[in-house]
């Protein structure tokens, strides 16, 4: 089966691709970026993002946001991630939450898929820390700040390895189920 993803992001591509090929879906990439609502509120920031994406190209695909939420910003950044990474990097984001006293975080993907007629959302998270200090590349946006609990790695450290327990993955399965699924089966 083949779907198209909308995602000016290429390591999100990739990593979409590594997780759905092996269960018989092959990515359609469509690299171009789309001009976020600016909201905590993520299923509003999807809804928007897949209305807007689905405008753009006339077909059915999906796209996702994945943001994290510090439990020491009571779920702050949520929605607004990208704009609080691109404003702190990452020395600096460690360094705000170690500030804070409270390194918990929980890293969610919302997954949005318009089949043409209808939209579905799907979603993902996986509890974590931030560390005091980046770790590993740090071409992948936050990769370098989050730990997943049980493990003592960035997801950057952790390369490919994290698509097994990652966010995205618990979404990304969710969504395979959804187009397994037979028409009108529930």
């Amino acid at each position: 089966m083949k779907i198209r993803f909308m995602s000016g992001n290429s390591h999100k591509i990739a990593e979409v691709k590594r997780i759905l090929a092996p269960v018989g879906v092959d990515i359609i990439a469509v690299p171009q970026k789309i001009q976020e609502l600016q909201t905590e509120d993520v299923h509003a920031l999807v809804k928007d993002k897949l209305i807007k994406a689905f405008g753009s190209i006339g077909r059915p695909l999906f796209v996702e946001h994945t943001g994290l939420y510090l439990s020491g910003l009571n779920g702050l950044p949520a929605g607004l991630t990208q704009i609080f990474w691109d404003q702190l990097k990452a020395e600096r984001f460690a360094s705000l939450v170690a500030g804070l006293g409270d390194a918990k975080v929980t890293a969610r993907t919302v997954l949005g898929y318009c089949d043409g007629h209808k939209m579905h959302l799907f979603e993902g998270a996986i509890e974590g820390t931030v560390p005091t200090m980046p770790s590993g590349p740090t071409d992948f946006q936050w990769d370098c700040v989050f730990i997943p609990n049980g493990f003592n790695q960035t997801f950057a450290e952790m390369g490919p390895a994290k698509d097994e327990i990652s966010m995205r993955r618990i979404a990304l399965d969710k969504f395979a189920d959804h187009l397994k699924t037979p028409k009108g089966a529930k």
